[in-house]
C-alpha cells in the first residue's frame, strides 16, 4: 500500500466518523446507552467480515492479556457514551472542535503516566491548544447562551476527551503484547456488552427512521474503524495524524446543511488555534523521530 492510499483511507475514515456522529445526533430521542449499543453491535458484522477476509480471525480472537481489553473497553465505551450525550446537547462543530482536546491531553498524560519527556516546544503547543479550546467554549458560556444544557454538554465532551486521551495511553501499552485486530475486535465486543447494562435506565423503541439511522451509524462506524486501521498499515502515523483535523470542515458543513448550526467566529478561530497546536506537535514529533532514525547507524560499538 502506498502512502497516498493510506492518506485516502484516513480521510475516508474522518468523513465516515463525522457522518456517524451526525446520525447519532439526528436520533437524539434515543438514550445514550442504546445509541452506543447500536453503534457497537452493528459494527461487529463489518469487523468480523473484515477479519475473515484478511485471514486474521484467529489473531483477532487471541487476547494475551484479557484484562487489558476489558479496561480498554470500559474506558473506551465511557468516552463514546459521553461524546454521544454531548452530541444531543451541543452543535456538531463545537463537539468536534472541543474533542480536539484529546490529543493535547494525551501529551500531558504521557508525561504523567508513562514518564515521557515533554520539552518546552510541546508544552507551549499544548498551552496554545488549551487556549484554543477556551475560545471554542467562550461563545457557549456567554450570558445569552449559557444554561444547564450547555454546561452539561461541555462537561460531557470534555469528559470524553479526557477518557479518549487515557485510552490512547492505554493502547500504547497494549500494542506491546496485543495485535491491532484483537484490540479492534474486543473493544467492539466489550462496548456491545457493556452498553446492555444501561437497559434498566430506560431504553425506548426507536421510530423506523431512527432505527435505520442507528443501524447505519453502526455499519458506518465499523467501516470507519477498518479504514483507519488499514490507513496506518500504508503510511506513518506522523504523516496521517494531521488529517484528523479535516473533521471540523465536514462537521461545519453537515452542521450547517442538516442541523442549521451556524458556527461563530470565535469557534472557527479557536478551532484554527487548536488545529495549529496539534499539527505543530505532530510535525515536531515526526522531525524528532527522523532525527533519532538518522542517529541510530552512528550508535554502533567502537572496536
Amino acid at each position: 500500500m502506498t502512502p497516498l492510499r493510506g492518506i485516502a483511507l484516513k480521510i475516508t475514515s474522518v468523513i465516515l466518523f463525522v457522518i456517524m456522529s451526525s446520525l447519532i445526533k439526528a436520533a437524539d430521542s434515543v438514550p445514550t446507552g442504546e445509541a452506543v449499543f447500536f453503534r457497537s453491535f452493528f459494527a461487529l458484522p463489518v469487523i468480523i467480515g473484515w477479519l475473515l477476509w484478511r485471514g486474521d480471525m484467529a489473531t483477532g480472537l487471541r487476547a494475551k492479556k484479557p484484562s487489558l481489553h476489558v479496561l480498554r473497553g470500559i474506558v473506551g465505551v465511557s468516552a463514546m457514551g459521553f461524546n454521544f450525550a454531548a452530541l444531543t446537547l451541543l452543535p456538531l462543530p463545537e463537539v468536534t472542535a472541543l474533542g480536539y482536546a484529546a490529543p493535547l491531553l494525551t501529551v500531558i498524560f504521557g508525561a504523567i503516566l508513562l514518564g515521557e519527556q515533554v520539552r518546552l516546544f510541546r508544552l507551549s503547543a499544548v498551552a496554545m491548544g488549551i487556549f484554543g479550546v477556551g475560545l471554542v467554549m467562550w461563545p457557549l458560556l456567554t450570558v445569552s447562551e449559557m444554561n444547564d444544557t450547555v454546561l452539561l454538554g461541555i462537561g460531557f465532551v470534555m469528559a470524553s476527551a479526557v477518557l479518549r486521551a487515557l485510552v490512547q495511553i492505554h493502547i500504547r501499552r497494549m500494542v506491546q503484547t496485543e495485535q491491532t485486530s484483537a484490540i479492534v475486535f474486543y473493544f467492539t465486543m466489550t462496548s456491545t456488552v457493556l452498553s446492555l447494562l444501561t437497559i434498566p435506565f430506560g431504553w425506548v423503541m426507536p421510530s423506523g427512521p431512527e432505527t435505520l439511522m442507528l443501524i447505519a451509524a453502526g455499519l458506518i462506524g465499523g467501516v470507519a474503524q477498518i479504514c483507519i486501521t488499514s490507513a496506518y498499515r500504508g503510511a506513518e502515523a506522523g504523516l496521517l495524524a494531521p488529517f484528523d483535523y479535516a473533521s471540523i470542515l465536514f462537521a461545519i458543513l453537515i452542521g450547517y446543511v442538516v442541523f442549521a448550526e451556524v458556527p461563530t467566529a470565535l469557534m472557527l478561530l479557536g478551532s484554527a488555534v487548536v488545529i495549529s497546536s496539534g499539527v505543530a506537535i505532530i510535525l515536531r514529533e515526526r522531525y524528532l523521530g527522523l532525527q533519532r532514525n538518522r542517529a541510530r547507524p552512528n550508535m554502533t560499538p567502537q572496536g
